[in-house]
């Protein structure tokens, strides 16, 4: 009797899901083969933008006449309460690297749709204080990063920009209060590394943007000719 890989693979995957049940992020079933993170009925209903294939978005205009940008994008709409909030919720606090990446991936696979997301020389995740980064474990945006990386194959820079000052929680602050918390505390190691590249940068949130902006203010200010742009995996 012979039987094929797939044969063999389905009663291993579901004896397996016995002992470590692989779940959706987002409905909590049990994700079948070939599911990542996500199952496809929520991956489908997840809110998306398309904004990546409209110039001049709604996402850009907020960086109008605060910093220079290229162009700026978000893969989804984020409302509180909804499905997309339990996803963001586990991939910042509960140890959800996998989540980042996968939805990275998913992201960078439509974006190389568009012209204006494409040739970059790096992509640059909004980077972690220390202490942040070693509480948490992990930078959620990193990850992201890194699951845009493997479709685009653009390289992820971790190290040349770095954040100078750890800032208060931006979570309950006003939008005025957000832009004081983000000034100046962001700054690079290396000038020569960012000049005349084309860089994006990666978060997982847009609210205000004022955490993108000084990010993209600390790459400007000393080497003007980088050109940026802006990509989150969600807008508030």
């Amino acid at each position: 009797i012979h039987l094929n890989a797939m044969t063999l693979k389905e009663p291993l995957h579901h004896f397996i899901g016995l002992f470590y049940p692989n779940m959706c992020c987002a409905c909590g079933e049990n994700l079948t083969i070939g599911e990542e993170v996500i199952c496809l009925k929520c991956l489908y209903h997840l809110p998306r933008t398309n904004l990546h294939l409209e110039r001049e978005n709604k996402i850009e205009k907020r960086f109008w006449g605060k910093v220079t940008i290229e162009h700026a994008t978000s893969f989804y709409y984020f409302e509180k309460g909804s499905d997309f909030q339990k996803i963001l919720h586990k991939l910042k606090y509960k140890d959800g690297k996998e989540i980042g990446f996968t939805m990275g991936k998913y992201a960078g696979s439509e974006l190389l749709d568009s012209a204006d997301f494409q040739q970059f020389d790096f992509i640059v995740p909004v980077p972690l204080h220390p202490k942040k980064m070693a509480k948490r474990g992990y930078n959620q945006a990193e990850w992201i990063a890194h699951g845009l990386s493997e479709v685009m194959n653009v390289p992820v820079e971790t190290t040349n920009l770095f954040r100078a000052i750890e800032n208060p929680t931006q979570t309950k602050k006003s939008v005025y209060e957000r832009w004081e918390n983000t000034k100046g505390i962001f700054d690079i190691h290396n000038l020569e590394l960012f000049e005349n590249k084309r860089i994006l940068i990666v978060d997982d949130v847009l609210t205000t943007g004022a955490t993108l902006i000084a990010c993209a203010e600390a790459i400007l200010d000393k080497c003007p000719t980088a050109k940026i742009s802006v990509f989150t995996l969600a807008v508030a």
